[in-house]
């Protein structure tokens, strides 16, 4: 069975995927990691700001605000 690979930016309010693989270079990487995105935990899009970014989404139980720009560094499977 063939996975949908997208990233992060590309959900929708109310949508949830499974991290496949955090991209990024160095302190940017970590940084995500640090706040539980690592691969295989899900993630849900619970809403985005009037002007569409940052958007809110629910990690391992509290609610994490990311840019679009720092979103697209992180593939996830539908």
């Amino acid at each position: 069975m063939d996975e949908a690979k997208t990233t992060l930016d590309q959900l929708t309010p109310g949508q949830s995927a499974k991290v496949k693989k955090v991209g990024g270079k160095g302190a940017v990487r970590r940084r995500l990691m640090d706040m539980g995105i690592t691969s295989g935990i899900e993630i849900a899009v619970v809403k985005a700001s009037p002007l569409g970014d940052p958007v809110d989404y629910l990690v391992r139980g509290y609610h994490l605000s990311l840019r679009k720009a720092e979103a697209q560094m992180i593939e996830v499977v539908l």
